[in-house]
């Protein structure tokens, strides 16, 4: 039904979120960021973010952001263009190895997050610039975000600077928490348990986590 959130998820603001322990860390972007390309490749390279929003045309979507802990953000509007875009370009220039099934996504705050390759390349997975019509402050992802609505917010990494093809799954700092895949749909919340075991966990930790998060935006800069 138009409107129906997935299941275990309930609607909430968007607000700055992640893993408690990047509660405290400020990562700024500023004039001439680089985002560097490579893992299993054969020429890695770095790229400005003209270069990588010049890979396709600009698109702007509508998408929920789902949070594993069961929140969910509706109707954000994004603007950007496809990672399959980009991965064109990436192909052409850096060229994978012919096994690399996965790609890592890294942010300035040295959180990474991995994708199936194929996951990354469907249709409505953005590298995004832009929010509601503005640009990305830091806090929510600037200067480009990965936006990939069909999967819980762990996978949707922000300010990325570094992408790298990978052959085998790489975990990230959220470890045995995270599912390789971590489709929305399909509640795969996590590796070891199911989906309706991390419904019950989840929901107790938000508000301490979000408190975090919230006090870096009142810290001074």
């Amino acid at each position: 039904m138009p409107g129906e959130l997935p299941p275990g998820q309930r609607p909430a603001p968007h607000e700055p979120f992640g893993l408690p322990q990047f509660g405290g860390v400020r990562a700024l972007s500023g004039p001439g960021h680089r985002v560097s390309v490579g893992g299993t490749a054969r020429h890695p390279a770095q790229f400005g973010i003209e270069e990588l929003l010049g890979a396709g045309e600009r698109r702007t979507q509508s998408s929920d952001l789902h949070c594993v802990t069961t929140w969910s953000a509706v109707g954000l509007e994004w603007e950007g263009v496809r990672f399959a875009d980009v991965y064109r370009l990436l192909a052409e220039l850096v060229v994978p190895h012919p096994g690399a099934r996965w790609v890592r996504f890294t942010g300035l705050d040295g959180y990474s997050s991995t994708m199936l390759l194929d996951d990354a390349l469907a249709a409505d997975v953005l590298l995004a610039d832009r929010l509601s019509g503005a640009e990305l402050t830091d806090r929510f992802g600037a200067p480009l975000r990965l936006v990939a609505p069909a999967h819980y917010g762990y996978k949707n990494v922000k300010q990325v600077c570094a992408i790298d093809f990978l052959r085998s799954y790489d975990p990230g700092q959220a470890r045995i928490i995270s599912h390789p895949r971590g489709r929305v749909d399909l509640e795969e919340r996590g590796r070891l348990l199911p989906g309706w075991f991390w419904r019950r966990v989840w929901p107790g930790q938000v508000e301490r986590v979000r408190a975090l998060f919230r006090a870096d935006l009142s810290a001074p800069r």
